[in-house]
C-alpha cells in the first residue's frame, strides 16, 4: 500500500523572499506536493466508492 501524504501547510510568511529570482521557490515546492495530495485523495475517494 502507498503511504498516505499529509496535506502540505503553504510557506510561513518570510519564507518566500518575494524577489521571483529562486528558482525554484518554496511555493513551487509547495504546490507540487499539493498537487501530489490531490491526486492521492482523488484515488482514495474513487476507490471507496467503489468499494
Amino acid at each position: 500500500m502507498t503511504e498516505l501524504l499529509e496535506k502540505p501547510y503553504p510557506p510561513a510568511q518570510g519564507e518566500c523572499c518575494e524577489s521571483g529570482s529562486c528558482n525554484p521557490c518554496v511555493w513551487d515546492h509547495y504546490y507540487a506536493e499539493l498537487q501530489k495530495w490531490r491526486i492521492q485523495q482523488a484515488k482514495l475517494k474513487e476507490k471507496k466508492q467503489e468499494s
